[in-house]
């Protein structure tokens, strides 16, 4: 078996997503559920803003800034999980080992499976609000629609961020 050739583009990807300088935020199982937890609320919050500027009435301006504000921290968030999974959905094929393929498959088959169970649920929801109202709620139909595709955007992002383990135990420390 021949090993492919990186890339300057994927020798400089693999050199910025195995940066450990900001380690302190991903360091640990819980700080990494906080981020990822971090991540949703901030992606939520980001929709809703947007959903609420395009069905409210008027057309104010402080739901776009609020969102420019608040895509700074989500872009943190967004570096801190692919830092913690060491680039393992950001990483072009070639430049994975064996080891981190297999994670990544192991990955999108755990988000497909809760994408899966999303798309169900609100296709469902749609149904269920539709047959209670006497008609389909056509209004809240495409932000419902955008919003599962964000979700399936995002989603092996989290599963990743979620499943990610810890680094192991420096030697130096051992010794010391």
């Amino acid at each position: 078996m021949t090993t492919p050739r990186l890339t300057r583009y994927d020798r400089s990807m693999l050199q910025l997503l195995n940066d450990r300088r900001g380690l302190p935020l991903y360091a640990t199982a819980t700080r990494r559920r906080l981020v990822v937890g971090a991540h949703l609320v901030l992606t939520a919050v980001i929709g809703g803003l947007m959903v609420h500027s395009c069905l409210g009435a008027g057309e104010p301006v402080w739901p776009f800034v609020a969102v420019a504000v608040l895509l700074l921290p989500w872009m943190v968030a967004t570096g801190a999980i692919n830092a913690a999974t060491r680039g393992l959905l950001e990483l072009r094929e070639r430049a994975l080992d064996e080891r981190q393929s297999a994670d990544r498959s192991r990955v999108q088959a755990r988000a497909h499976r809760a994408m899966t169970l999303l798309l169900a649920a609100t296709a469902v929801g749609l149904l269920v609000a539709g047959a209670a109202g006497g008609k389909a709620p056509t209004a809240y139909a495409a932000p419902v629609v955008v919003a599962v595709l964000a979700v399936h955007w995002l989603m092996p992002l989290w599963v990743a961020g979620l499943m990610a383990q810890d680094e192991p135990a420096d030697s130096e420390g051992l010794a010391a």
